[in-house]
């Protein structure tokens, strides 16, 4: 998935909860203060509930007062914001909350902002809008580092490229997706995992390299992005490149429900260990999830999220687009006081969906996956929009 288009998410695999907050003081020197921001300013939603609610228009949004912020999470936010800035003021806005051209004024300041002026930017250039009752739940990622092979040895498992017949279609139901055309001409489902890791792509060409190790690598496509380090040392960069189409499910969900471990248990370590001992069911249980995810090789600086921009450690954040509009601010104060500040959303994820829902990135490396790992928080969720552009907005796609 982008990078979290990763198709997954760690969170769903997962299916964490945890959590922390604070506030922290303004910046020393914020830019000049325009005239005071309006009261809070509901915007009354259609019949939907924010579970249904097909956008965050229809969700309900309020605004809200700013809160203020670190400088050094604020210069952090204000890099990757300025990332985002090209997509932003051209992407169609799905959640219909900001019009792509209401960016332009903020994006052209941000260009040329010095840092220690980031607090008072994110403070004074954007209404703070609630979506729904702003109840937000965020877990993390991270991009791993896994043993791999340029060439095929005994034992490893190929990592694919993205197969040419895979394309969108129209079924015969009528519904379109990704699948491919049969020998009649006729749009069908595209492999399974299962299909796929018993070589129906085998001999295509399709392989970009091989990892040691298939548990790896299904937690590698988890995060949708990750590092292949190769017997001489060297490293290779992988990332997204496309989904199969196929039903994604958490593995942390089914041994939940069925009883193998125990609620808040399914954390990633606790699923690795308990595939690596039962190694027959693990593959049985993985191959549950039917989505298969294909890279390519990333030579520029990545990860890449969906904006098609490096995601930044510790400043990304996925979300549903339908939701936020990617490469919004986003503040969050949660009950964990590292998923707590100000983030940007700059990619997204097969089980991000819905108001409020993040996936926070924590970079590469123990730490990141110690974070990413354990990470789920709960509290409140805000979306930065530029000043007015909320009310601006259309309210019908």
């Amino acid at each position: 998935m982008s990078f979290a288009v990763r198709a997954f998410s760690l969170v769903s695999v997962l299916l964490l909860a945890a959590c922390a907050a604070r506030t922290v003081p303004p910046a020393e020197a914020p830019p000049p203060r325009p005239a005071p921001a309006p009261a809070p300013t509901p915007i009354t939603p259609t019949p939907s509930s924010p579970v249904t609610a097909p956008n965050a228009r229809a969700a309900g949004v309020t605004i809200v007062p700013a809160r203020t912020l670190g400088r050094a999470e604020a210069e952090r936010a204000l890099g990757a914001f300025r990332l985002s800035c090209p997509s932003v003021t051209r992407r169609p806005d799905t959640s219909l909350l900001a019009q792509p051209t209401a960016w332009r004024a903020v994006c052209n300041e941000a260009a040329t902002l010095a840092p220690a002026y980031a607090p008072g930017f994110f403070f004074y250039r954007f209404d703070w809008a609630k979506v729904a009752d702003g109840r937000a739940f965020a877990t993390g990622y991270y991009e791993p580092e896994i043993e791999g092979s340029r060439v095929p040895l005994p034992g490893y498992t190929p990592i694919y490229r993205m197969p040419s017949d895979l394309v969108r279609c129209t079924k015969p139901d009528g519904t379109t997706g990704r699948g491919r055309i049969d020998q009649t001409g006729t749009c069908v489902l595209y492999f399974t995992r299962a299909e796929i890791e018993d070589g129906v792509l085998a001999g295509k060409g399709l392989e970009l390299a091989w990892a040691k190790d298939p548990v790896d690598l299904f937690f590698l496509e988890i995060q949708g992005s990750g590092r292949l380090r190769f017997p001489d040392g060297t490293v290779m960069r992988i990332g997204y490149a496309g989904q199969n189409g196929r039903e994604y499910v958490a593995i942390g969900r089914l041994l939940r429900e069925r009883g193998i471990l125990p609620p808040g248990g399914a954390n990633m370590q606790a699923i690795r260990d308990w595939i690596r001992a039962n190694p027959e069911q693990g593959r049985a249980l993985m191959r549950e999830n039917l989505s298969y995810i294909f890279f390519r090789e990333l030579t520029g600086p990545g990860p890449l999220g969906a904006l098609n921009v490096p995601v930044t450690p510790r400043a990304t954040v996925a979300a549903d687009p339908n939701f936020v509009p990617l490469g919004a601010p986003i503040f969050l104060r949660m009950d964990r006081h590292e998923a707590s500040g100000i983030w940007v959303a700059q990619d997204t994820g097969g089980a991000i969906k819905g108001p409020n829902r993040f996936d926070t990135f924590w970079g590469a490396g123990p730490e990141a996956v110690a974070i990413a790992g354990g990470m789920s928080a709960s509290g409140e969720a805000l979306i930065l929009l530029p000043k007015g552009a909320l009310q601006l907005a259309p309210a019908q796609p």
